[in-house]
C-alpha cells in the first residue's frame, strides 16, 4: 500500500478494526492471490494482534497437507471450486484455532482458464467461529468472475474477500 489513504489501507483498516472490537484474530488461506492480502492486512502497524497466520496454499498438495482439504474434494470439484475453499477457510480456521478465516482460490491467468473455468475465475470462503469454545462454524463461499489481467484479478480479489468479510459480520439488523 502507498499510503494511508488508498482504499486498500482503508479497507484493512475496516477489517482490523471489526476484528479488534471482536477481540478476534483471522486466518487466510490463499492460493491465487499467493499472500497479497495477508501483505496488505500486515502493511497496517499493530496486525499482530489481529493476524494469526497466513497460508499460501498454491498447489493442491499443499492445501491437503497444510488445510487438510481431502484430496477427493479436489479430485471431485477442482482447485478453483466453493467447495474447495469452504474446505480451505474451515483448515485454516481449525488449525489455527481462532475465529475467523479467509479462503481464496482462482485462476488470475494469463492462462489456464477453460470454458467451464475462465481465466477471473476466483473462489472465496469465509468461516466464522463466534467463540472458540463452541464447534458451531458458519461458512460462506461464493464464487466471482472478475476482468483484467493477472496482477488486476489478483487485486480484485483480495478486496472483494475483505469487504465481503466485513458484510458477513455486519449485524443482521443492520
Amino acid at each position: 500500500m502507498k499510503n494511508n489513504n488508498d482504499p486498500q489501507h482503508e479497507l484493512a483498516r475496516a477489517v482490523a478494526l471489526t476484528l479488534i472490537s471482536r477481540g478476534w484474530k483471522i486466518a487466510l488461506a490463499e492460493s491465487c492471490t499467493g499472500g497479497l492480502v495477508c501483505a496488505t492486512l500486515t502493511d497496517l502497524a499493530g496486525s499482530s494482534d489481529w493476524l494469526e497466520r497466513g497460508y499460501i496454499t498454491y498447489s493442491n498438495a499443499a492445501k491437503s497437507e497444510c488445510l487438510d482439504v481431502p484430496i477427493e474434494t479436489i479430485e471431485s470439484f477442482g482447485a478453483v471450486s466453493e467447495q474447495v475453499a469452504r474446505a480451505m477457510a474451515e483448515g485454516a480456521l481449525h488449525n489455527a484455532h481462532i475465529n475467523a478465516a479467509i479462503s481464496i482460490t482462482g485462476i488470475a491467468g494469463p492462462t489456464g482458464g477453460s470454458p467451464e473455468k475462465p481465466v477471473g475465475t476466483v473462489c472465496f470462503g469465509w468461516a466464522i467461529k463466534e467463540s472458540i469454545g463452541n464447534d458451531v462454524i458458519n461458512t460462506a463461499t461464493l464464487t466471482k468472475h472478475f476482468k483484467g489481467d493477472r496482477q488486476i484479478i489478483r487485486e480484485q480479489a483480495r478486496d472483494f474477500a475483505l469487504s465481503q468479510f466485513l458484510e458477513i459480520l455486519k449485524p443482521k439488523n443492520a
